[in-house]
């Protein structure tokens, strides 16, 4: 008895000492209290409404398109874009910061975005996103048809981190999931929504204007059912190497090499092209997605809502 209770205190103390040793950091601009703003007036044919873009950084107040300059460590970009097409200047706006607490947070919201010209109305499925990475401003026609090719996603990293912790809240919508990019709206009553948090550690290469990478660490979750309330330091354990074989693993973490562009050595966007996991080797690059839908572009529930504050990293 007397050993049991000796052995039992020495498990005790182990885990607090590794409880006790835990390090953890807040991401670059994470707690959502800085925001840039641009009030930018959209096209007089579309009504001439000003509205008001919002990018996570450094505070700074502009009057009109003119692009933010890159000031401060944010790592993040949101699905928030400015476009000019033909001429017409157009402003659409998933994500807002909202008072949390003390300080603020960060709203997302999938919409149905609707432009009306000329007696036409062209319909847009627009999810609420941040990611890290960069996005293209202004949006032009290029990338009307492929907004994958507008975001250069992740940025540098070289940490192994063992968590990913948040603060969260989710409102997800009750109606059907639809696919809208044109002047008609598709319902498509058999498929589900959920909002996304993902984290992916890659070490890339390129090679022949090609990027490629291993995927060395996976995080992810996707919430399904409304929150009452936030649910405060919410963790999703990094889990390194290859996953397939996992209890835990889910369909939606396979190896992609048509779901993410980046930029490469020349300038241009293209796949980056995961070829398998290695736990052995040192991430070169993080990304870090959260959304309020998991669907491919323009297709999503419209009113589904999720709110995050407080991104943080543990070691």
């Amino acid at each position: 008895m007397k050993r049991v209770s000796i052995i039992l205190i020495m498990y005790v103390c182990a885990c607090t000492l590794a409880y006790a040793q835990e390090k953890v950091e807040l991401m670059p601009f994470g707690s959502f209290d800085s925001w840039a703003v641009r009030h930018i007036k959209e096209s007089f044919i579309l009504g001439g409404e000003t509205k008001s873009l919002y990018s996570i950084g450094p505070h700074e107040v502009i009057n009109g398109p003119t692009p933010l300059p890159k000031r401060g460590n944010s790592p993040w970009s949101t699905s928030n874009s400015y476009a000019k097409v033909m001429g017409v200047e157009t402003v659409t706006v998933t994500v807002t910061p909202e008072k949390h607490g003390n300080g603020q947070c960060c709203r997302m919201e999938t919409k149905l975005h609707t432009i009306g010209a000329m007696g036409i109305n062209f319909n847009a499925l627009v999810t609420g996103s941040i990611f890290t990475g960069t996005t293209a401003d202004p949006m032009t026609t290029e990338f009307m048809t492929d907004p994958r090719s507008a975001i250069n996603m992740g940025v540098p990293f070289t940490k192994r981190p063992k968590a990913l912790i948040l603060d969260y809240k989710a409102k997800m919508g009750s109606g059907d999931v639809i696919y809208a990019n044109s002047a008609s709206v598709m319902k498509k009553p058999n498929v589900s929504d959920a909002a996304q948090i993902t984290l992916l550690l890659q070490h890339r290469w390129e090679e022949n204007g090609r990027i490629f990478a291993y995927r060395v660490g996976t995080a992810t979750e996707r919430i399904t059912k409304t929150t009452k309330d936030w649910h405060n330091n919410h963790r999703i354990e990094v889990r390194y190497g290859d996953i397939t074989g996992r209890s835990d693993y889910k369909p939606w973490e396979a190896l992609s090499s048509k779901t993410h562009k980046a930029r490469n050595k020349s300038g241009r966007m293209v796949f980056i092209e995961e070829k398998g996991f290695r736990e052995d080797l040192e991430p070169t690059h993080i990304i870090i997605l959260i959304s309020s839908s998991c669907l491919p572009p323009f297709t999503g529930c419209v009113g589904n809502t999720f709110w995050c504050d407080n991104i943080r990293l543990a070691y």
